[in-house]
């Protein structure tokens, strides 16, 4: 058994966003520490690796260590319905995932089934040092994605030592963006060795919706390999792994 309460239901919402966005369904690990979930989406291309330690909880009351599998596709509609300035409880009982909106005057309850999610024993993967570290304000890179999003489904990050550039090309035109490490844009540069690799637009876009205004992306890319995203929600930490496109 378990009891956690948040003070902000839409901050709680921002943070499942983050996984919505990537996958249906996932197992949530509760134990003293935090909660954390990974998962792989259904094409196996990307996945997420979510953290949000204890101290983001205004309440955190657990028996146990507890594992609870959700699908996550009805568990954000239901946080979708998350009012200014509610709080939100969540608890589980007879095989039911409690969800509970707490207003200055009022209250709502859903219930959600526990389901049984299949290979929930899903490793981190393991990747040598990145060949290139690029940190990037958040704000921007959807701007950037969105541009090239108009004219292909792929995008391409290359770096140097002291450049980070976005470039898309298609039948309908090329995109080749470039910003110096002395841009406002970029937050660090750290370049190793210099790095072109491409990626599905779609799936970048989808996995960095989540970061909050003025938050910052950390980019760490190396050639073939799956590249790394990470930023923060708040208190929560969210890295996904995206693997590259190969042109033939």
């Amino acid at each position: 058994m378990f009891e956690i309460k948040i003070d902000d239901a839409k901050y709680w919402k921002n943070c499942i966003d983050s996984i919505a966005n990537v996958v249906d369904e996932g197992v949530f690990e509760i134990a003293k520490e935090g909660i954390t979930l990974k998962a792989i989406d259904p094409s196996g291309i990307s996945m997420i690796c979510f953290n949000i330690p204890n101290k983001a909880f205004s309440k955190y009351e657990l028996d146990k260590p507890v594992s609870i599998g959700l699908d996550i596709s009805n568990f954000i509609k239901i946080l979708s319905t998350s009012r200014q300035n509610e709080q939100v409880i969540m608890k589980s009982s007879s095989n039911k995932f409690n969800i509970e909106f707490v207003g200055e005057h009022s209250s709502r309850r859903y219930k959600l089934p526990i389901i049984e999610v299949k290979n929930n024993d899903i490793k981190e993967p393991k990747i040598p040092d990145p060949e290139s570290i690029v940190e990037v304000k958040a704000d921007t890179l959807k701007e950037i994605l969105k541009d090239a999003n108009s004219l292909s489904s792929y995008v391409g990050f290359k770096t140097t030592k002291n450049s980070f550039m976005v470039v898309a090309k298609s039948d309908i035109g090329e995109l080749e963006e470039e910003h110096l490490d002395n841009a406002e844009f970029i937050k660090k540069l750290d370049v190793s060795k210099p790095t072109s690799v491409s990626f599905n637009i779609d799936y970048l876009q989808r996995i960095i919706s989540a970061s909050p205004q003025g938050s910052v992306i950390a980019l760490l890319m190396r050639v073939e390999d799956p590249i790394k995203i990470n930023y923060m929600i708040g208190d929560a930490e969210v890295r996904y792994y995206l693997a590259p496109y190969i042109e033939n």
